[in-house]
């Protein structure tokens, strides 16, 4: 079972022509990353930009299973997590198992694994620095901001040589 909570005001916003990044923060008490993607109580969800961001949602998860041991559609915790990061660019968690990372990124969403529990507030922050600088190109490529490279110069340099 799971539930969810949705930010309908929108109080703070991007500079025009700036698109936000969504990022999804695994957690077990909405203030800090501090879980585990499979057992993570909870799913934050804000939307990120060079300036600012803003919380869209939180996701909370029930871990009452049947607990048999098999992996079934009975006891499948990952489905509804994998649900809850639609539009995300970016999860964090704790760790992530195979079989759990690689349905995320058929998701769309690129896992990132952090060795020790951190505030979400910093997770924003080190976001924030990410997007000022020079992002990864899949985060260009997601932010409309790539630019295919421009080969000519190279080319033209070699032939006045």
């Amino acid at each position: 079972m799971s539930r969810t909570l949705r930010l309908v005001e929108e109080s703070d916003a991007p500079a025009p022509g700036e698109k936000p990044l969504r990022v999804a923060i695994a957690s077990n008490d909405l203030e800090n990353l501090d879980a585990h993607f499979g057992s993570a109580r909870k799913i934050a969800v804000y939307e990120v930009w060079k300036t600012g961001a803003r919380f869209v949602a939180a996701h909370e998860f029930s871990n009452a299973t049947e607990q048999s041991g098999k992996h079934d559609d009975i006891d499948d915790r990952i489905s509804p997590k994998v649900e809850a990061l639609d539009g995300c660019a970016l999860v964090f968690a704790l760790a992530i198992g195979g079989p759990s990372a690689a349905r995320v990124v058929k998701a769309g969403c690129h896992p990132i694994k952090r060795k020790e529990p951190e505030p979400i507030t910093d997770v924003i922050a080190q976001v924030q620095e990410m997007l000022s600088g020079s992002p990864p190109p899949f985060l260009r490529k997601i932010l409309g901001t790539w630019e295919k490279p421009d080969f000519t110069a190279d080319f033209d340099e070699e032939e006045s040589v």
